[in-house]
């Protein structure tokens, strides 16, 4: 459905420039994740020819004919091509997206002509933007005076990690474009309202940490207050890090996981496509905050539970429904 929505002001995400000196990187990277619970980060270290080369494979996929992207449906797992749908439980999008890990042989198959090419660019990019993961959650721990600083990072580097790569692409709506001009009088200055449609709806990730990588098309949105919904200045340049809902656990609250949505609203002729690295522990991980994190004066604010657990309390609801409250101590409910 097409909507009108006020404009609001877009939000500037805290910048870490990761080359700066070592102890002003944590103290920022900290304080934008109590704040904002999302930042860009510069000097990331994963090469332009990388991420250029995962891009164009992303866009070269999206652009074939609708029968040919089905193919790579999936079969007996959730890896594949989806469309609209988002999850199993009726949430929907005017979204497209591509969801594979490193291992989905058959998958590479059914997407490319040349699939060895195709599973090298993947490859490459998963391992920069894992390593650069490591090396932020390091930061995190360190930023904190944790002792163990890969109390969070150890978790993507196990073998069998249940990290996942996906590729988001939302088309540009013609129908929207003339709507917009319908609404200005023909016009296709910006006019004080947009009509938009939910691109991927309210959520935070249920996993540890969030590497997005996405061109200069505008849609992302993050809700630091409840019903107030900040457009995100696209930045092509950056790396846009989120704190997801295993990290806000294992910092006891500490750290945010902030709600987004995506919503396709622009004058842009041009669409929207994201990368999104999502660093998650084995299934059998025991999610639980570091001792340091808990004190008399701050409580333990959620029981120990597995990824599994969690994992499963994810899929078993709504997109929007909060799944981290399912997981508080009871003493903290009260």
């Amino acid at each position: 459905m097409v909507v009108a929505s006020p404009k609001v002001q877009p939000i500037e995400l805290p910048i870490i420039d990761l080359a700066a000196e070592r102890s002003i990187v944590m103290k920022n990277i900290v304080k934008a994740s109590e704040e904002f619970g999302f930042f860009n980060v510069i000097n990331h270290g994963v090469s332009h020819d990388t991420i250029t080369k995962m891009e164009e494979a992303g866009f070269d996929f999206f652009a074939k004919p609708v029968d040919q992207k089905k193919v790579a449906m999936p079969a007996g797992d959730s890896f594949g091509y989806g469309s609209k749908n988002i999850g199993i439980n009726g949430d929907m999008g005017e979204i497209e997206y591509l969801l594979f890990n490193a291992t989905s042989t058959q998958l590479f198959r059914t997407i490319s002509n040349d699939p060895s090419n195709l599973r090298c660019r993947v490859s490459a990019y998963t391992d920069a933007v894992r390593k650069l993961a490591c090396e932020i959650l390091e930061l995190m721990a360190e930023g904190m005076g944790v002792p163990d600083t890969l109390c969070f990072s150890r978790f993507i580097r196990e073998v069998d990690s249940d990290s996942i790569l996906r590729l988001n692409h939302y088309p540009h709506d013609n129908n929207i474009l003339n709507k917009n001009k319908d609404f200005n009088n023909g016009s296709d200055k910006s006019p004080s309202y947009n009509y938009t449609k939910v691109g991927f709806g309210e959520h935070s990730d249920p996993q540890i940490l969030t590497i997005l990588r996405s061109n200069d098309v505008d849609g992302l949105q993050i809700s630091l207050q409840d019903g107030e919904w900040s457009p995100v200045t696209p930045d092509p340049s950056a790396f846009c890090v989120n704190v997801d809902d295993l990290l806000e656990v294992m910092t006891n609250g500490r750290f945010v996981s902030v709600r987004h949505r995506v919503v396709t609203n622009s004058y842009n002729n041009k669409s929207r496509m994201s990368i999104a690295y999502f660093g998650a522990p084995p299934l059998n991980a025991c999610i639980v905050a570091p001792p340091l994190m808990v004190t008399p004066q701050r409580p333990s604010l959620f029981r120990p539970f597995t990824w599994a657990e969690y994992k499963k309390a994810t899929y078993s609801l709504r997109l929007g429904d909060s799944r981290i409250d399912l997981f508080r101590n009871s003493t903290q409910l009260e």
